[in-house]
């Protein structure tokens, strides 16, 4: 199949521009990058401490592209013990940043059954069976659980509850407001520009073009641009660093076959809520004993929410949606969140293979930093803290070689940011959590011991467990339905479900036991309307679609159809002879339709049939 991109290459006519350093994706990392990096171009008195080889006489020139429509939409609340963010700014104060509020309380809450429909184990049964008996001398309320005990690799002491949104938006502020560096967002990049194994910069998406990419009335390529050094931070999904990952490969033994999708929203608290700000609720155990939650509670009666669905939850029919409206509505959070009102929605992919899916973090004119370059830490569930620090780490690297006059080569890059890097906390934290998730390729009970295994004894024992890229775990829906719902039912609802146009989870769900979901028009409204109400999506016309389907014949012979069941927009929706149709109005650029797809690339099973390309609008709020 050919690529479009690749057909308007041969006889665009492209404007190229020249600077010293083009960085990609403004998240976390790149705020870290870029803090650093503004501080120290210039020396006490203002002049520059190198100059530029773009335009002479000037500091060196530093761009960064950012695909979401503004700085921060699209992104969610965070609770993190803030190290590396607090050293770049001692004298923090949290009243600063909308949303931000110190870590007053922190509780883990096992999750009980209290509909009858999840699929736990017999163990899990057992577990259950036993709590309710005891639940006169434990700490049980409203079906749930309290930990007396927290271990300490999960504790968040002394952290912050952030809005990222938010907060990428009070960095950028600053950033700008330097005057050295330059954020662009609405500014997708569609690709590396790559010559004779060196990076040289990146080719922005072309404009006015159909959803094929073929060029359309005001048709106007992509500017190249092109630069010493090219720093990627756009993430787990992001165009950029795959197109890297697939021409340089990963290290020896790495591998990214972990995911999880999350699904947040923020929602304006009842006056009645006793909950205080800083408070940090996690759950696990319920509305799937592989779903884990969480909710944090910031200034103002406004609370952040959600659930992560991870890839080695074995459902063909996982959606993250309707899950999180479950989590809700169990008891003991129902409490608190009864009477709230929505305020924002949306969903982001989550890269949990940590240090083992570590790109090459630097090679001849590039870099990687962020969550995209391995530095999430799987067992204390952190990473904005980590992808800031390597971005501090880089540009404190890079500043290193400005002043040197040194060239962006792959030796001196890994000398003064891979090197840096090695020597820090985050990678010895990394190390140590390494293992710490293999468990759970066995199932949910061995991963939480893999997980505690791993934390007590710091790295030096865990639960040992295969891992596999996520289309060859998948089973069959008949397969994952067997014992509760017939074949000859399943292939009826399904014919019902494709001939209406809709997604199989849904009547599925509502066939095994799951009730309806209360609807009340403020907090529990059905997705669409979350679209409407909490997600914001837009897209502007005139680009190509960026979920593209690069195999419509095994599309049309698959099974499982998990790229509709998982999208968190119901952007891909059942289209003509079983091949997905997508809808970029209401994509909000989560990415779960890259890693959920149940039918592996014919040339690389690691990969997916489905490409996650450069794309524009998503969703357009700072809060989540």
């Amino acid at each position: 199949m050919s690529d479009p991109r690749e057909m308007q290459d041969a006889g665009a006519d492209r404007q190229t521009m020249e600077v010293d350093i083009v960085c990609v994706g403004f998240g976390p990392a790149m705020g870290g990058f870029l803090t650093t990096l503004s501080r120290g171009l210039t020396g006490p008195e203002g002049t520059p401490v190198a100059l530029s080889r773009t335009m002479p006489g000037m500091p060196p020139q530093v761009i960064c592209y950012e695909r979401a429509d503004d700085i921060g939409f699209g992104v969610s609340g965070v609770v993190t013990r803030a190290r590396g963010i607090r050293q770049s700014f001692p004298d923090l104060d949290p009243a600063q940043i909308p949303l931000a509020q110190p870590v007053t309380s922190e509780r883990v809450v096992y999750l009980l059954d209290p509909v009858g429909a999840s699929r736990r184990s017999a163990l899990l049964r057992a577990a259950d069976v036993g709590i309710r008996a005891l639940r006169a001398v434990l700490p049980f309320e409203h079906d749930a659980l309290s930990l007396p005990y927290i271990p300490p690799f999960l504790r968040k002491d002394g952290g912050l509850l952030l809005s990222i949104g938010q907060f990428t938006q009070w960095v950028g502020a600053q950033v700008m407001g330097a005057g050295v560096v330059q954020i662009w967002p609405g500014t997708p990049v569609t690709k590396p520009l790559i010559e004779n194994g060196r990076v040289r910069g990146v080719r922005l998406v072309d404009q006015g073009t159909d959803r094929n990419g073929t060029p359309d009335a005001g048709f106007m390529p992509g500017m190249d641009i092109r630069a010493a050094l090219t720093v990627i931070g756009d993430g787990p999904v992001g165009p950029i660093g795959r197109q890297l990952d697939e021409r340089f490969g990963l290290p020896e033994g790495h591998h990214r076959r972990e995911w999880a999708v999350g699904a947040k929203m923020v929602v304006e608290l009842s006056e009645r809520c006793t909950l205080k700000p800083g408070t940090v609720l996690h759950t696990f155990g319920y509305p799937e004993p592989e779903i884990f939650g969480f909710l944090y509670v910031h200034p103002g009666r406004i609370a952040s929410l959600g659930v992560f669905v991870p890839s080695w939850f074995d459902s063909p029919v996982r959606t993250s949606y309707r899950y999180l409206q479950h989590w809700m509505l169990h008891p003991y959070l129902w409490r608190h969140l009864a009477g709230g009102r929505l305020r924002s929605w949306g969903a982001k992919t989550l890269q949990e293979s940590g240090r083992r899916g570590e790109p090459c973090l630097a090679g001849d004119g590039y870099l990687r930093i962020g969550e995209g370059s391995g530095s999430t830490n799987v067992l204390t569930g952190s990473g904005v803290d980590e992808a800031w620090t390597t971005g501090v780490q880089a540009a404190e690297g890079v500043l290193e070689l400005l002043k040197s006059g040194r060239s962006f080569t792959k030796e001196e890059l890994e000398r003064v940011y891979v090197r840096r890097r090695r020597e820090s906390w985050v990678e010895a934290e990394a190390q140590v959590a390494e293992k710490s998730r293999d468990g759970f390729t066995r199932g949910v009970v061995s991963g939480l011991a893999g997980m505690a295994l791993t934390g007590l004894t710091q790295g030096r024992l865990a639960m040992p467990g295969d891992s596999l890229p996520p289309a060859k775990r998948l089973p069959t829906i008949e397969e994952y339905y067997a014992g509760r719902i017939a074949p000859e039912e399943i292939a009826r609802i399904r014919q019902d479900c494709a001939a209406r146009g809709l997604s199989l989870h849904g009547a599925l769900m509502d066939r095994s036991g799951w009730p309806a979901i209360p609807f009340d028009g403020q907090l529990l409204v059905t997705h669409q309307d979350a679209l409407l109400m909490g997600g914001k999506v837009q897209a502007p016309p005139g680009y190509a679609d960026h979920v593209v389907f690069l195999y419509p014949n095994l599309c049309e012979v698959c099974g499982t159809k998990v790229c509709i069941e998982a999208c968190s927009g119901q952007a891909i929706t059942p289209g003509e002879k079983g091949v997905p149709a997508f809808d970029r109005e209401k994509c909000v650029h989560c990415g779960a339709c890259l890693w959920n797809c149940a039918t592996p690339h014919p040339q690389d099973p690691e990969r997916t049939i489905i490409e996650f390309r450069a794309g524009t609008g998503g969703l357009h709020s700072a809060e989540n």
